[in-house]
């Protein structure tokens, strides 16, 4: 598949030997039982990983690799294999054991507030209900009160603010020696 253009064609040539050099690294390492990564891989290959991630073809090769099974006769690539799969299947362990501790810890948080409230209702200790809503009403009316004094506070200290102005106003207006100054400012 030659073109017209020899840089396209270079590069097309390149492209193929890369990907030759990939499958032989990919081949290699399953038949000696090494690390099958992306990583590993293209650094067998003499090749960059992002030509991996371009593609997508040979990285599907490589994920088949790494989820096939084992070539005969491989004791080391077997105890590589097995910790990985043994690390994994801890990590979803701890996950499994993280999920279940929190659904242990509602469960008896729930079954605490539950034994509770019968407990309270049946000693006859439990307030009526009507007493209740009153307590709920004054809590209402109580943050209603706070909330009236913070404005009131509020207010308050905008008063003090414009009388202050004020009177500082007014002892600028009434000062008797304001036109005296204004006069000899004046007369020169």
């Amino acid at each position: 598949m030659t073109t017209d253009n020899p840089m396209l064609d270079g590069r097309r040539a390149d492209s193929i030997r890369r990907r030759k050099r990939v499958i032989t690294a990919l081949a290699d390492a399953v038949k000696a039982g090494q690390e099958l990564s992306a990583s590993s891989i293209a650094r067998s290959a003499g090749v960059d990983r992002t030509f991996l991630y371009r593609h997508q073809d040979l990285l599907h090769e490589i994920h088949a690799a790494q989820a096939g099974p084992l070539a005969t006769g491989q004791a080391e690539a077997g105890a590589q294999v097995s910790r990985a799969s043994l690390q994994t299947d801890l990590l979803n362990a701890r996950a499994q054991i993280t999920r279940q501790a929190q659904q242990i810890h509602q469960m008896e948080k729930t079954l605490s507030e539950l034994l509770g409230a019968r407990a309270w209702h049946e000693s006859g200790l439990g307030a009526p209900a009507d007493v209740d809503k009153l307590k709920h009403r004054i809590t209402e009316v109580e943050q209603q009160v706070v909330e009236l004094r913070g404005a009131l506070d509020d207010r308050t200290a905008d008063l003090d603010a414009a009388r202050g102005a004020n009177r500082e106003l007014m002892s600028q207006v009434n000062r008797p020696d304001r036109f005296a100054l204004k006069r000899q400012s004046d007369a020169t």
